[in-house]
């Protein structure tokens, strides 16, 4: 495989989460008040509300930054791998502990989780497959 090749391929989990979560964000963050309650079973109508979804699309998008930083420099790719490994790794576990705790939560609550385990494994896989010596014993 190419140099160009193992590169791009090597930075398509940091790609794919860029383009998922910014589209989140925004749901969040934008009109939270119309988009949320159209889609899920609840009303986000107060200030207080409003804020913590609009504070969590700024979270989202700094996330972002620092995935795009890596995709486009090579030497944060590991920090951007890392931090998106463990956003979304954090993001399935918290879902499944809600999935045990509360229930099955519909289906595109589900289909995040499953989405985000996908996205935390192939982090991790990247990290194994081109990151010398990660991942083995020396």
């Amino acid at each position: 495989m190419s140099a160009l090749a193992t590169r791009n391929t090597r930075k398509l989990h940091l790609k794919l989460s860029v383009l998922i979560i910014l589209v989140v964000a925004f749901a969040y963050g934008i009109d939270p008040a119309g988009f949320l309650s159209k889609r899920f079973d609840f009303s986000v109508d107060t200030v207080g509300l409003k804020n913590v979804f609009r504070a969590t699309m700024g979270l989202y998008i700094a996330m972002c930054a620092l995935w795009v930083t890596g995709i486009l420099n090579d030497k944060y790719w590991f920090a951007a791998t890392c931090s998106n490994v463990f956003f979304m790794g954090g993001l399935a576990a918290g879902r499944l502990i809600s999935l045990v705790v509360d229930g099955y939560p519909g289906v595109y609550f589900f289909a995040g989780c499953f989405v985000e385990l996908l996205l935390a494994c192939w982090g991790v896989i990247n990290l194994k497959k081109y990151l010398p010596g990660y991942g083995r014993e020396r």
